[in-house]
């Protein structure tokens, strides 16, 4: 069964964008960068490597060895591997999601989406917030015309809490790219 969202593989994707390595230089980036949505290290990167492999959305290029450290295979991403990147992020970008992680995720490896993309796709899903906003309001509004107490609501109001958040975030996000305050181009060492 597939998982509901490959954020490993997505984090992998990402940083072969940057240059081909090996999963040993994967694992230490992501830890270094705190990508602490990535879990289940260091397994779950070597089997997110072999799906994306599997999938040729990565290819081996060569191997590397250090010293008498056993040698490793160098991977890079292919184009199709490139396309999926940009697609996986456009998704979790413009949709909400009740696991926030995903969100986390895309907003870390946003850079990697052309700054066009990256502007739809939040504005995207700042269009969904606002709809499901007021939708909440609408409910909230009719439960308590009929009378029930508003301890009943509690959920409702925390979840419209942190959609009002994201929102304003989003849309500070927004304004800062058009003012360009934002680098759009930079440039990672692994």
């Amino acid at each position: 069964m597939a998982r509901r969202h490959d954020l490993v593989g997505l984090t992998v994707l990402a940083l072969l964008t940057v240059r081909p390595s090996h999963p040993y230089e994967l694992h230490r980036f992501i830890l270094d960068t705190h990508k602490d949505y990535v879990t289940g290290l260091p397994r779950s990167l070597y089997h997110a490597v072999e799906r994306l492999a599997r999938d040729e959305l990565i290819v081996p290029v060569g191997t590397d060895r250090e010293g008498r450290r056993p040698e490793r295979t160098v991977y890079e991403i292919t184009d199709e591997g490139r396309a999926e990147l940009r697609a996986r992020l456009r998704q979790l970008l413009e949709r909400p999601d009740p696991d926030r992680r995903a969100f986390v995720a895309a907003v870390s490896l946003l850079g990697c989406l052309p700054l066009p993309e990256a502007r739809r796709a939040l504005r995207a899903r700042a269009a969904t917030i606002e709809g499901l906003l007021a939708g909440m309001e609408a409910h909230m509004r009719a439960v308590s015309d009929t009378g029930l107490p508003a301890i009943l609501m509690l959920e409702v109001e925390l979840e419209r809490a942190l959609h009002t958040a994201e929102l304003g975030w989003i849309e500070g996000v927004l304004d800062r790219l058009d003012r360009g305050e934002l680098d759009w181009e930079v440039t990672v060492e692994m």
